[in-house]
């Protein structure tokens, strides 16, 4: 190949390792010609690297990570990477067996941590892998690059959105408080009530886990109560729904008994019945800024520095499944959109 090409052997062999050279070219009009493919293996072994990013996300079922997964690929389609899917489904035990395993096989991970006390990650810094985190943070984790978003403004959106339509009675169902955006959209949501002077009573301040069940099954305790909420917050996509289906399986008029924002878009949000206000984020573009943050710490001429933390802006979508107490939803306010 090297004599087809019109270089020396270590040209084609820095270039098979996804170095610069100059006769990039030609080189790979020779590969093309001959349809030389390298062996990974070999490569591997040459290099000292994989090729390979693991990702390690709590809930491969949800459309959120899938679609944060789907911003990572669109980066690596165009280098020399392929990624590794792993799920802990929100246990940290799950995710050090997960993490112990992927340290021996990759050339970087990307995590969203199962809590904010995993010690696990602190340890696949220690073995000299790069380390990023998405969507999550560990206390303490100031060390780590992270793609997150502003929690606390995304509570306080909805918040804000259900005082404007006056609610008082405000129930929140929130995910599990050991993680950055469980405890987060809570505080953001429940604080921003309070300096209104609207307190949630703690049989409307619930904790669910990220589950489509514990949104299903939480409401359907917010209804039993003598005086049910006026307008519930859920504070992920998948207990949104599961919120929603039992408001239809109660035969809840929404919004015109109990208004219902959540977390997150879904590709069926509009579709649904009725259509869902949210709170949304910058899903794809989180994976795309996190995949690059670990490409950038990968480049050999990388000199560390300090942690990048990017935090992403929220934006409140209205649409028909918010209303004021007892009211129904204006033409108008089921297209608006506010940004912050």
């Amino acid at each position: 190949m090297a004599a087809r090409a019109g270089v020396s052997p270590a040209t084609v062999s820095r270039f098979l390792r996804g170095q610069r050279v100059r006769s990039y070219e030609a080189i790979q009009a020779a590969i093309d010609e001959l349809g030389y493919w390298p062996s990974a293996a070999a490569q591997s072994l040459k290099s000292g690297r994989t090729n390979t990013i693991g990702v390690v996300v709590p809930d491969i079922t949800n459309p959120y990570f899938a679609a944060v997964v789907k911003g990572m690929e669109s980066v690596t389609r165009t280098e020399p990477y392929r990624i590794l899917l792993a799920n802990s489904d929100e246990s940290s035990e799950q995710e050090d067996d997960v993490l112990a395993d992927l340290v021996r096989r990759v050339d970087g991970i990307i995590l969203a941590p199962a809590t904010e006390q995993d010690e696990t990650p602190l340890h696949v810094r220690d073995a000299d892998v790069p380390l990023v985190f998405v969507d999550r943070d560990l206390a303490g984790g100031e060390r780590f690059d992270a793609v997150l978003v502003d929690n606390d403004g995304g509570g306080r959106q909805a918040a804000e959105h259900l005082l404007s339509l006056g609610h008082t009675r405000v129930a929140a169902i929130s995910g599990t408080l050991d993680t950055t955006p469980g405890r987060l959209r809570r505080e953001g949501f429940v604080g921003t009530l309070a300096k209104a002077g609207v307190e949630v009573p703690p049989e409307y301040d619930l904790v669910g886990d990220f589950k489509e069940h514990s949104g299903y099954q939480l409401t359907l305790s917010l209804l039993s109560l003598p005086e049910p909420p006026t307008a519930i917050f859920a504070a992920n996509n998948l207990m949104t729904l599961g919120a929603l289906k039992a408001l239809h399986d109660m035969r809840i008029d929404i919004p015109g008994q109990i208004s219902l924002i959540g977390f997150d878009d879904l590709d069926t949000g509009p579709l649904l019945r009725p259509p869902l206000t949210v709170v949304d984020r910058p899903m794809f573009e989180q994976g795309v800024l996190a995949m690059r943050l670990l490409l950038r710490r990968l480049d050999p001429g990388d000199g560390g520095g300090l942690a990048s933390r990017v935090v992403l802006d929220t934006k409140l979508i209205e649409r028909a499944s918010t209303a004021p107490p007892g009211g129904h939803p204006s033409p108008a306010r089921t297209r608006k959109t506010r940004s912050r």
